[in-house]
């Protein structure tokens, strides 16, 4: 399938936002890219953060200084179900793995293993989440 094949995946605005100097337009990512960017972009917005849409979002900042503890863990897991399952429908979840980084203790790793639904497409996202530092770091 060549790349103007999947175009109907959705295209917006690359994460983080930037500019091209010379054509003068804003950078955009699509297919596969848009959707992994759309997951690091849900998963970082506060729930209410979004005046038009307050129930956008992952409640994750709210435990920012937890124990990772088995309680903690189960709450990552279903928020991070929950906001995908309302707001991205392009994917199918196939699973949430949490575990704790092995060099770092502050550093939880979430895993999410999904199905892009039009391409029967088999992906993951790592999403490092820090229970002691408030970053938005990720990585790429």
């Amino acid at each position: 399938m060549n790349k103007k094949d999947k175009s109907f995946l959705g295209k917006g605005w690359a994460f983080p936002p930037g500019f091209s100097l010379e054509s003068k337009t804003s950078l955009t990512v699509s297919d596969e890219q848009d959707i992994q960017e759309s997951l690091i972009i849900l998963l970082s917005t506060r729930l209410g953060e979004r005046i038009m849409q307050p129930q956008y979002g992952c409640d994750l900042h709210s435990i920012v200084f937890e124990k990772a503890d088995k309680s903690t863990i189960t709450f990552l897991r279903d928020s991070i179900e929950s906001a995908i399952l309302y707001h991205e429908p392009r994917i199918r979840l196939l699973d949430i793995r949490v575990s704790p980084a092995p060099d770092q203790d502050e550093q939880i790793l979430i895993d999410i293993i999904y199905l892009v639904r039009a391409t029967n497409t088999r992906s993951n996202l790592v999403y490092p989440y820090y229970l002691t530092e408030a970053t938005d770091l990720f990585l790429r």
